[in-house]
């Protein structure tokens, strides 16, 4: 998420509440930021094909992605889409949208249009003289290079993105702008641009930003081993699994416990918070799971099909931060069966 660092990009004065989901967001309190662009959306304050909805769109995509909702996530992609079929405006906020698209395409695993999508925001900002990396296209593109191994590439596009926003000295950006670069590196260089980073957003409220640094430094000091390396990794993973699954953010709660499994740590006992976001059907799959059904099983019993269990079982065992049916009896505060 980019959150305030956005504001500056449109040239208009935002409504205040646009303005303040912004800031929200880019503070990490993704629930309330959540809440905050619906409400402003369904105010129908807003022009549909305004910047202004552009931007309130892409940071509702951020959330949506950084909770694992990739169904909601690909609806407002398309919405997105939709705009920039109508008017594909040569300016940051068209740059914006393909952002955003590129986000939606890299959560599909869909690597190369995800670059495309950065790399097209990337010739829409050189063309208007504003590439001055609030929209972060090249942390994406570095980021899918690296996916596609592509190293030199994403070294490339890393850098220039840190030399890019040093000048104005943002905390945010420059510490996004050090993590990008430390994936692109190994071993020690990584760890201590990760370290530059933390030390960078101290104090600071960004917690979604702080807390994915926090991340992959603790994967590099759980590859590194040692008690000290070890000691340290389990407190920060403690931290960012308590913040994951207070706010909901399911990819990182399930990423953090399965660095916690690596180290043979127990999970804390899951928030009620997050058996609470399970809609009715997949609660309901959900517990006919947990009593030993199988998904043909419950297929029939809720008249629905194989494929459609699949998904909502899928969505369960993200949203649980579980890998599979076998942990849900504990997940769900079940007796074994």
């Amino acid at each position: 998420m980019h959150g305030g660092d956005r504001l500056a990009l449109l040239s208009t004065e935002l409504p205040t509440p646009l303005a303040e989901a912004c800031l929200l967001a880019r503070a990490g309190q993704t629930r309330k930021a959540l809440a905050a662009l619906d409400a402003v959306r369904a105010a129908e304050v807003l022009e549909p094909a305004s910047a202004e909805m552009t931007l309130l769109l892409a940071e509702a995509v951020d959330c949506r992605l950084a909770r694992g909702d990739l169904g909601e996530a690909m609806e407002l992609a398309d919405t997105i889409a939709a705009q920039l079929d109508r008017e594909d405006r040569p300016d940051p906020a068209a740059a914006l949208a393909h952002h955003a698209l590129g986000g939606v395409a890299a959560a599909l695993q869909e690597t190369e249009r995800s670059l495309h999508h950065f790399g097209l925001a990337g010739r829409l900002l050189a063309r208007t003289g504003s590439d001055t990396g609030l929209v972060a296209w090249r942390v994406g593109a570095a980021l899918a290079s690296v996916r596609l191994g592509r190293r030199p590439e994403a070294a490339r596009l890393a850098r220039e993105q840190l030399e890019l926003v040093t000048p104005d000295g943002s905390p945010y950006a420059l510490a996004l702008a050090l993590r990008t670069l430390a994936a692109t590196c190994a071993g020690a260089e990584s760890v201590a641009l990760l370290r530059r980073a933390r030390a960078t957003l101290a104090g600071l409220p960004t917690g979604w930003l702080a807390v994915q640094i926090d991340a992959d430094l603790a994967g590099l000091l759980v590859l590194t081993g040692g008690s000290a390396a070890v000691g340290e990794a389990l407190t920060l993973l403690r931290a960012a699994e308590e913040y994951a699954g207070r706010e909901e953010l399911w990819p990182l709660h399930g990423r953090v416990r399965r660095l916690l499994d690596r180290l043979g740590a127990v999970h804390r006992p899951m928030h009620a918070e997050a058996v609470a976001s399970l809609t009715g059907t997949e609660r309901r799959v959900a517990r006919l799971a947990a009593d030993g059904l199988t998904n043909r099983e419950i297929s029939a019993r809720l008249d629905v099909g194989v494929k459609a269990v699949e998904w909502h079982l899928s969505h369960v065992y993200r949203k649980l931060g579980i890998p599979s049916r076998t942990r849900l009896p504990a997940a769900l505060g079940l007796a074994p069966v």
